[in-house]
């Protein structure tokens, strides 16, 4: 992918960020996730490329805009210029963790994950059990072994007493046991409300302070956190969990297997990929926006699969409001 592309998808994040951040803890979730939306969009459309949204709002009846096949940018009016060899697939969350932001809670980014036509996996947008880590423990773990097993071999690799590793969790009634059996095994839990894209990245990253995300969360956020987890060299490995036979259903519609364990290389395949997200509020990933009169701060950062740069991005924008 161009690099400069990957860049022009930073402008395209920050004002999604933006937008979704002057509703922070307005109690109005669904109109800090339009006005994401709707800066996505447009900015995208500005761009000289051709993209197809994999990943997005759920289909075309249920999201006016940004939804599931949606063909976005200005190459796709174009027939004879570069954009057409700018053709991706993207999954996109103008807004993970809509309630964070509603409720003024921790943790909510603008996000895109990006790939060559046909790489990023097209799922539905139901419940996968997974556990994600970095490059040092990505040849130890197993989804099937217990968690005391993974959390010793994880820390065996990392150079660490089990009781100094970390482990990300959505705090959800369904991870009780989970809390239990990671306490158990001597580690420390990091719950968060929301959002297990920048928990999943983030036990990539030593800085962080997280190890190991463990639990059950969404599909498409497994796929978005695998685009950066594979260029980090980490790895998630997840299997579809419906929660019902609405949703196993829409597994199977899919063609895809609930027996099935994949992993970062089925869910983001090949080298054309890039991530990119920009912080709403703050969390484990980045920092969240900052209205500073006569400037608005937001931090990005912007992963890029054929070098493996990565870049942080913090940026300025008048504010003109």
């Amino acid at each position: 992918m161009d690099r400069n592309l990957a860049l022009e998808f930073v402008r395209v994040t920050e004002a999604a960020a933006i937008a979704a951040a002057k509703w922070v803890g307005k109690g109005e979730g669904k109109k800090a996730d339009g006005a994401a939306v709707d800066e996505m969009r447009d900015r995208f459309n500005q761009i000289d490329f051709k993209g197809t949204v994999v990943i997005g709002e759920g289909s075309k009846d249920e999201a006016p805009e940004l939804y599931n096949g949606e063909k976005v940018g200005r190459g796709w009016g174009k027939t004879a210029d570069k954009s057409a060899n700018y053709n991706f697939d993207l999954a996109i969350d103008p807004l993970e963790c809509t309630d964070s932001v509603a409720f003024g809670r921790y943790n909510a980014m603008s996000v895109i994950a990006a790939g060559a036509k046909g790489s990023l996996m097209n799922a539905p947008d139901t419940y996968m059990e997974k556990i994600a880590v970095g490059p040092a423990a990505a040849k130890v773990i197993d989804l099937d072994a217990p968690v005391k097993t993974n959390l010793s071999k994880v820390a065996k690799v990392l150079g660490k007493k089990v009781g100094d590793v970390t482990v990300c969790i959505l705090d959800r009634e369904r991870h009780f046991n989970l809390i239990s059996q990671v306490r158990r095994a001597g580690a420390r839990v990091r719950l968060i409300t929301d959002g297990d894209v920048a928990g999943a990245v983030a036990a990539c990253l030593p800085e962080s302070g997280i190890d190991v995300l463990m639990g059950i969360g969404g599909s498409t956020e497994s796929v978005l956190a695998a685009v950066p987890i594979k260029i980090f060299g980490g790895q998630i490995f997840c299997r579809f969990k419906p929660k019902d036979k609405h949703h196993l259903n829409l597994v199977k519609r899919h063609g895809l297997n609930t027996k099935k364990i994949y992993s970062a290389e089925d869910l983001a395949k090949g080298s054309v990929l890039t991530f990119t997200a920009t912080g709403v509020i703050d969390g484990p990933l980045l920092r969240g926006v900052r209205f500073a009169d006569p400037v608005i701060v937001t931090h990005s950062m912007v992963v890029r699969g054929q070098s493996g740069t990565v870049r942080y991005i913090v940026a300025h924008h008048q504010n003109i409001n």
